[in-house]
């Protein structure tokens, strides 16, 4: 099982930048960026299909968030810029051993425990 510790979350104003980060212990094929809103549900944001590079965004955020890896630091990114404040979450790094590769969070089954993102106007 796959460990995973994001970091990289805070405070930021409309139209900033935030990276996030995900450290995990060893790679998966598939990870992804979830959120989820206070009373809302867990939404896919990006992910990314291991060893293939293919990438693939909600489209609330596409042309504003990038999901990157860097295989020597074995961590997974998301750079996120042009904040809105309907970008305001807890995001989540995920992996999943089987499964599609997408949005359904039944296909995960590594999860970190979150970092909070909050965006003013």
């Amino acid at each position: 099982q796959v460990q995973l510790v994001e970091s990289g979350g805070g405070s930021g104003q409309g139209g900033g930048s935030l990276r996030l980060s995900c450290r995990y212990t060893y790679s998966i094929f598939c990870m992804a960026w979830f959120r989820q809103a206070p009373g809302e549900e867990r939404e896919g944001v990006a992910r990314i299909y291991i060893g293939r590079g293919n990438l693939r965004y909600a489209d609330s955020v596409k042309g504003r968030f990038t999901i990157s890896q860097d295989y020597a630091k074995k961590t997974l990114y998301l750079q996120m810029n042009s904040l809105k404040p309907e970008d305001t979450a807890m995001y989540y790094c995920a992996a999943a051993t089987s499964g599609i590769c997408g949005f359904d969070n039944r296909a995960y089954n590594n999860w970190g425990q979150g970092t909070q993102v909050t965006v003013s106007s």
